[in-house]
């Protein structure tokens, strides 16, 4: 006889269930993006800090020597902690990842003091105004935060820890993006940074259809998010209230630059 209780579904059962996965792809693919990230930050700023000799390099304010410093660091380790699966270091891989993960708190304050250094200085990107130009990086340094985090509290889910640490890792890339040579195609920079992304994000999406026969719940939040934050800074930055809230930034912060 039914007691009329309703019994709720246990958390494997609410859980997604995925296709198998081919482990040799998985680790050729994310190995593969990572290749492709750092390639796309090396080319990006070649020109400014890599080619010009990163120490040598003439950069306008010391603190972009040390968010150059960091962010490059940021990238080797995740070129290395790709490397590490794919040979087996598993225990490594963790160990190492427990020690990366001290780098963001410094990467995301490192990135907001060279943000408001470049609004104080007046650095415009392209023909946008330095308020709107303070959007670009400071947007994708808050939603890089967020990811960040994400990935921290789902590193015990490598499915989902890995996409999270890629698209992280690819809204980063959007500063690399916006300095490639467009021009040669028509586009702005700031178009050319969006399409940029757009491709970069699409390749996880292909891979998650292809693999999975599905969208990954972590690609089905993040990835979008991590897109429109890239494609909107710009119209955000335009909106009298941004514009209201660089003057605050530009005024609160100016007797420390």
């Amino acid at each position: 006889m039914s007691t009329g209780a309703v019994v709720a579904p246990s958390a494997s059962a609410r859980r997604p269930i995925y296709r198998p996965v081919n482990r040799t792809v998985e680790r050729a693919f994310f190995g593969g993006m990572a290749i492709l990230l750092c390639v796309i930050v090396f080319i990006g700023f070649s020109p400014t800090y890599f080619g010009a000799g990163m120490l040598r390099a003439p950069l306008p304010s010391p603190i972009l020597h040390v968010h150059g410093a960091i962010f490059t660091l940021w990238m080797l380790i995740y070129l290395t902690q790709s490397a590490l699966i794919p040979a087996g270091r598993v225990a490594w891989h963790r160990s190492f990842g427990t020690v990366a993960f001290c780098l963001p708190p410094i990467m995301i304050v490192i990135g907001v003091i060279a943000a408001l250094d470049a609004l104080h200085r007046g650095v415009q990107i392209g023909p946008l105004d330095p308020s709107v130009s303070l959007a670009i990086p400071l947007l994708g340094i808050a939603w890089f935060t967020v990811v960040i985090f994400a990935a921290w509290r789902d590193r015990r889910r490598p499915d989902s820890h890995k996409r999270l640490i890629l698209l992280a890792t690819i809204a980063l890339c959007d500063a690399a993006l916006g300095r490639f040579p467009w021009g040669r195609t028509g586009l702005s920079p700031a178009a050319g940074a969006v399409t940029g992304l757009g491709l970069c994000i699409l390749l996880l999406v292909a891979y998650d259809l292809v693999a999975l026969h599905r969208l990954h719940r972590s690609t089905l939040w993040a990835a979008p998010i991590t897109f429109a934050v890239g494609a909107f800074s710009v119209p955000v930055g335009m909106t009298s209230a941004w514009h209201a809230f660089a003057a605050f930034l530009n005024h609160a912060t100016g007797r420390f630059f």
